[in-house]
């Protein structure tokens, strides 16, 4: 606390040595003023002047001119000296006061400045360095602000494009399949089976996009609490690889498991799940057909670290960060029929960073790796 006021104090030293050497020069005029008005009064041939001028004003004797200033002049001398002296301060302070209030004035262009978006730094005297540099702070801070609420509006807007987009073409899909059922009266049964099958397909892609739309929702708006158990990383990736084996066969991709027995982990067994549940998927989607999947996990330190590697098209360095953003999707097409809205792996990556891990991915030679980080407990 100590060093935090002697730093404070320290900030505004040029400011306050100026006032203090402002007030000295101030006090220095006030007091030759007042000199030069005793000298004028009481030494000098200042009675003279006055006896004269009364003579040539009121066309009056010396005599009666004399008399003239003895009355008003010199038997009140105490009065006059008092006045003299009043009135060379208020003269010095008025001097003074407008000097000081310069900075008030500075200060206040300053602050007129932080919302000025075309406007450069905030540059202020000297002796204000400590306020010039708060305030071009606090403008930083509001242009970041602002910044960030057109990113939010913007990703907003993006949203909404984006489920109208994602959302349109499995339904009209079940539309039409629908439509066609309800019109064609000399359907074959087989032909039936066909477009049931269809629009039970899209009903389903139509579900998931929702599912994840209303997932995205509420990890952007609410701050979800983790449920931390410990379970077992083996049983749990064992579990996932069981229930991914239909899609496995599809590609006829072999997944390979190297995981120890032993691995314990305290998380939200939910959300992990549903964190290696994307990462699965989107590497089953985006591997080459009768390829592998590794699926490989080790403690390091105080972390485990998962790898999900799969042999796929090389991700360019670029997009490598993008793929964890929301929406996106690497085909750059949201035409396909393969892959979600591009949520999985922002949801992920969400899941992972609230359990206080990091996720990153690196590609090269048509091989892709996820790395998942997180503390044991």
């Amino acid at each position: 606390m100590k060093n935090k006021t002697f730093h404070r104090t320290d900030e505004f030293r040029q400011l306050k040595t100026k006032f203090f050497l402002s007030a000295m020069g101030m006090a220095a005029f006030a007091a030759g003023c007042i000199f030069l008005l005793y000298a004028l009064i009481l030494r000098g041939r200042f009675a003279d002047w006055i006896v004269a001028l009364n003579q040539k004003a009121f066309r009056l004797d010396y005599t009666a001119a004399r008399t003239l200033y003895q009355w008003t002049l010199r038997n009140q001398i105490g009065l006059v000296f008092t006045v003299g002296v009043v009135f060379a301060f208020f003269i010095t302070f008025r001097i003074y006061l407008n000097w000081f209030t310069k900075y008030f004035k500075e200060i206040n262009r300053g602050i007129e400045e932080i919302g000025n978006e075309n406007g450069g730094e905030v540059s202020l005297p000297p002796e204000l360095s400590a306020a010039e540099k708060k305030i071009n702070e606090l403008k930083h801070n509001l242009e970041k602000q602002k910044l960030d609420m057109k990113l939010a509006e913007q990703q907003k807007n993006d949203m909404v494009m984006y489920l109208a987009h994602d959302l349109k073409t499995p339904l009209a899909s079940v539309i039409g399949y629908l439509n066609l059922l309800h019109d064609e009266e000399q359907i074959s049964e087989e032909l039936r089976q066909k477009y049931l099958s269809v629009t039970l397909d899209k009903a389903e892609r139509l579900e998931d996009l929702i599912n994840e739309f209303f997932d995205i929702a509420k990890f952007n708006l609410s701050d979800i609490t983790l449920q931390y158990t410990w379970v077992s990383l083996t049983r749990l990736l064992e579990m996932l690889l069981y229930e991914f084996q239909p899609m496995l066969r599809e590609k006829n991709l072999d997944c390979k498991l190297m995981v120890p027995e032993d691995i314990m982990l305290r998380c939200d067994a939910n959300k992990m799940e549903r964190v290696f549940d994307n990462i699965l998927k989107n590497a089953i989607l985006y591997s080459f057909e009768g390829t592998a999947i590794d699926v490989a996990a080790a403690r390091q330190g105080e972390n485990i670290v998962i790898t999900f590697t799969n042999r796929g098209d090389t991700i360019p360095e670029e997009k490598l960060e993008q793929i964890f953003e929301q929406f996106y999707r690497l085909d750059s097409s949201r035409s396909t029929g393969s892959g979600g809205a591009g949520l999985g792996l922002a949801i992920a990556k969400q899941i992972i960073e609230r359990h206080n891990g990091s996720i990153m991915a690196r590609s090269e030679n048509e091989t892709v790796e996820f790395k998942v980080t997180l503390p044991i407990s």
